[in-house]
């Protein structure tokens, strides 16, 4: 069932209805922007401008030392938490030397696929500053995701101001900022998005293609490589088509070379997976005993405020997520259902949640579904807006000052 469902009544299996004309012609030009991309870029230059605002701010209202008397470096504020990671793999490697997980105080470092720090260290050889070339990296993703975004949304929606309300709605979000971080975010939306959209038009290799692209950078990448494998077995109607089969193996090859090289310079062939759980108690918990744990520092007083509130919100974005996904299987939508369901259950099965706030950027139906409720209420947008823009400031504050990492 198309997207437009979520404004009508048709209920028919997910990728049975042909498309309207105006999408082909889109799809026919990808690199050509129309009046639609421009409108949200130009959206997206103005949020861009709106972080670099409060990480103007945090710098002066937030300095490092209580009493300073001048602001840190112009790009502190971005170097936070997981990009040290990224960096410290992107100039040094994996294991450096002969460190690694045998040693104490390993950083587990291996816990982050190299596909960002790979471009990373690409950025690098043409802008000298680390910190710069990771937010021009972030900067370029992500253009090209909200253009995809905008476009997916296009495609389903019956309204040309579909692809801006979408952009809006994620570009607002509270964890926004780490789209403009030098995180994975971005990159990962950039070529997730794309893939869906040529998944969309049943162009395989190309969609797998970019979704091995995408599972190099994050484990994400496999929970869409799922949801594509459910589209395609839910298209496909000769067996000409069923040819395409083999070519959605392709985005688990990514993930097998780097396990497989871990697997050499370690010999364990979970080693990503012990590097999470040292990291990151991301080891498997039933998911009941991951929403106690999480509930403990939240609402049971054994955290400082400010933490417990990041506890607090890493609830909510669980029980978002959950509720989306009961929106998802109740209009039937198969292949969005696969996506979030494996994603929720990668978050929700670990000794608590983590990072879940940030993991809903990556929900692009979620931000579609917005978009087709504003359409359906003109007051909604305006609601919308006024209830996460706080929220969104707020994070981007206690990200920009190093008080929580999302």
């Amino acid at each position: 069932m198309s997207l437009s469902s979520l404004q009508t009544s048709e209920t028919v299996p997910s990728g049975t209805r042909e498309l309207p004309d105006a999408p082909r012609r889109r799809w026919s030009a990808p690199f050509t922007l129309d009046s639609a991309d421009r409108e949200v870029l130009w959206l997206y230059l103005l949020t861009r401008m709106g972080v670099w605002v409060i990480a103007y701010c945090a710098r002066w209202l937030f300095p490092a030392s209580p009493g300073a008397r001048a602001p840190g470096p112009v790009l502190a504020p971005f170097q936070r938490w997981d990009w040290v990671h990224y960096l410290h793999i992107a100039r040094d490697g994996y294991f450096p030397g002969q460190a690694g997980p045998w040693q104490n105080g390993w950083d587990n470092r291996e816990a982050f696929f190299p596909g960002f720090p790979l471009v990373l260290r690409a950025v690098h050889a043409v802008v000298p500053d680390w910190a710069a070339a990771g937010l021009l990296i972030s900067f370029a993703a992500g253009a090209v995701a909200v253009v995809a975004l905008g476009r997916i949304a296009r495609l389903h929606l019956p309204d040309a101001d579909a692809g801006r309300r979408a952009v809006l709605f994620l570009l607002c979000s509270p964890c926004a900022i780490f789209l403009a971080a030098g995180y994975t975010e971005a990159v990962f939306l950039a070529l997730a998005l794309p893939a869906w959209l040529a998944a969309q038009r049943r162009h395989w290799p190309l969609a797998a293609l970019l979704t091995a692209l995408a599972s190099s950078v994050r484990i994400s990448g496999l929970f869409l490589a799922a949801a594509i494998a459910v589209h395609f077995v839910l298209t496909v109607r000769t067996p000409r088509q069923w040819r395409a089969l083999p070519w959605l193996a392709l985005p688990a090859l990514p993930v097998a070379l780097y396990f497989w090289y871990l697997h050499a310079r370690t010999g364990d062939w979970k080693a990503w997976r012990h590097a999470q759980a040292r990291g990151w108690y991301r080891d498997f918990h039933a998911p009941w005993d991951a929403w106690a744990n999480t509930w403990r520092p939240a609402f049971g007083h054994v955290q400082r405020t400010g933490f417990a509130f990041m506890w607090q919100a890493e609830l909510l974005a669980m029980v978002l997520g959950l509720l989306l996904l009961g929106l998802l299987l109740w209009r039937r939508r198969w292949p969005e259902a696969v996506y979030i369901g494996l994603s929720l259950w990668a978050l929700g099965t670990s000794y608590w949640y983590m990072s879940v706030p940030r993991a809903t950027l990556l929900w692009w139906p979620l931000w579609i579904v917005l978009a087709a409720w504003s359409l359906r209420s003109r007051r909604f947008t305006a609601f919308y807006l006024c209830l996460v823009a706080p929220l969104s400031t707020v994070f981007a504050v206690t990200f920009l000052t190093g008080r929580w990492a999302g």
